[in-house]
């Protein structure tokens, strides 16, 4: 069964990839992106010794540079879902798309899906740079399991999330300097005092609800099963799943609703 777009979404997708791919700056971000997380991998891979089924993380410490290398991806991905949801704000051209795409409905489903492809893109291009550098700089000394493919794929899902987080709200907000502090604010400051403060009460269960915490339990798969705050993985990702279509169709309803 193949399968095919509307008609009518396949202009503002054209339009939303030529702006992400005719910018020299997304390239550059995405280059150094692999060679973050090939460097990284290398390194951790090296300095690591053999690999511990008790250790942490559960696919072990060689490892640690492609989790740093998935953070540095999924990051960027929030941020360029801001960008990619605020530039029409800030220069102006959101009433000329708006007017070349009259259903504001498919304008949100492009940007949420040409974000959402190039987080996907670049996330596994740097996976396969992380793999790459593990068999060649630390093949004893990771585990290349189930895990280690689970944490794959749960990186591939975090950067997408976080990606349409950042388009829901840049939409929501129409600032990139609210939007990007709100995210820096919340995961650095605002969470971890939230981890500290439920901690201290006994109700570690509820920091599984925060986005935040549900993105390390996406990712690093099977690891830190003793953690009091982090959710099993299959119950962080629905938690991450909600979080990411809570925030983008707030930010699609502000799109849809307001003047703009």
């Amino acid at each position: 069964m193949n399968l095919t777009l509307p008609p009518d979404l396949l202009a503002p997708i054209d339009s939303e990839v030529r702006k992400v791919t005719t910018v020299t700056p997304h390239r550059t971000v995405a280059a150094a992106l692999l060679g973050i997380t090939l460097v990284a991998t290398a390194v951790t891979a090296l300095l690591s010794g053999p690999a511990d089924p008790k250790g942490e993380p559960a696919t072990g410490a060689a490892t640690i540079g492609l989790y740093l290398g998935l953070l540095a991806v999924i990051v960027t991905a929030a941020v360029f879902g801001v960008v990619a949801a605020v530039s029409e704000y800030r220069y102006q051209t959101i009433s000329t798309t708006a007017l070349f795409s009259a259903d504001r409905d498919r304008l949100v489903a492009a940007k949420f899906l040409v974000t959402g492809g190039f987080a996907l893109a670049t996330a596994f291009a740097a996976e396969v740079f992380a793999v790459l550098s593990l068999l060649v700089f630390g093949r004893d000394k990771a585990d290349f399991g189930l895990q280690l493919f689970a944490a794959l794929g749960g990186g591939l899902l975090a950067a997408v999330c976080w990606s349409v987080i950042g388009v829901g709200l840049g939409l929501l907000l129409r600032s990139a300097t609210q939007a990007l502090w709100l995210i820096a604010v919340w995961l650095i400051l605002i969470e971890p005092l939230l981890w500290l403060v439920a901690d201290g009460m006994g109700m570690g269960g509820l920091l599984a609800m925060f986005p935040g915490t549900a993105t390390i339990s996406t990712v690093a798969v099977g690891s830190f099963p003793d953690s009091g705050f982090l959710a099993p993985t299959p119950a962080a990702i629905v938690v991450l799943l909600l979080w990411t279509a809570a925030i983008g169709c707030a930010g699609w309803w502000s799109l849809r609703t307001r003047d703009l």
